[in-house]
């Protein structure tokens, strides 16, 4: 998948990641990567500004395997925006694979 697309749905990974539970930065970065490339770099900009935007709110937690974590909880802002999101992918996905339909069928009419 190229960078681009990946960074364009970052946004929507990390939501729904927070709206299961609560999470702090390098666990989100560490659950993305096991699915898709991702880096530091760019999810903790993204967490600063979903909560900058309302969407998270950020506490401290301490640990006993190190420093103190901050923790990223979802507001109900941020549900309704996942909530949008979700609608808006999922059709964004049919229309894409309708129109990848014709493409597939003449491909696979070409092997």
């Amino acid at each position: 998948m190229s960078t681009q697309l990946r960074k364009g749905v970052l946004e929507i990974c990390v939501l729904a990641m927070i709206n299961i539970k609560d999470m702090y930065g390098y666990e989100v970065v560490d659950s993305i990567s096991r699915v898709m490339e991702v880096k530091e770099s760019t999810i903790y900009p993204l967490l600063r500004r979903l909560t900058s935007d309302g969407y998270f709110e950020s506490y401290i937690r301490k640990s006993e395997e190190g420093p103190d974590r901050k923790y990223y909880k979802i507001t109900n802002e941020g549900k309704e925006s996942l909530k949008n999101q979700v609608k808006e992918w999922d059709r964004f996905v049919y229309d894409v694979n309708y129109i990848l339909e014709s493409y597939r069928k003449e491909y696979r009419g070409n092997e």
